[in-house]
């Protein structure tokens, strides 16, 4: 089965960093959509990031040159490094993968205060 779990996740000051990890298992995932997206509170979830094969990215203005999504293929894993991150960052931020159908992460909680 397909498996995604996050993790990376914590409290940080604004203007720090986070780097979110997500694990995959189930298959190779080397060549699929993947991305993040998070949920503030009382707020709809909403797109971050994603990306397509190695290196072909887009996010969303929010977050436009201060986060960065990666893949490490030979790990099977998927990365959202966080700088200068503010307060209105805070939510659970969620793995994604396309893989013939949805499948999502359990999230991990980020949380940035002033």
């Amino acid at each position: 089965q397909v498996q995604l779990v996050e993790s990376g996740g914590g409290e940080v000051q604004a203007g720090g960093s986070l780097r979110l990890s997500c694990a995959a298992s189930g298959s190779t995932f080397a060549n699929n959509f993947m991305a993040w997206h998070r949920q503030g509170p009382g707020k709809q979830r909403e797109w971050v990031a994603s990306i397509i094969g190695g290196a072909m990215t887009n996010y969303a203005d929010a977050v436009k040159g201060r986060f960065t999504i990666s893949r490490d293929n030979a790990k099977n894993t998927l990365y959202l490094q966080m700088n200068s991150l503010r307060p209105e960052d805070t939510a659970v931020y969620y793995c994604y993968l396309r893989h013939g159908a949805d499948y999502w992460g359990q999230g991990t909680q980020v949380t940035v205060s002033s």
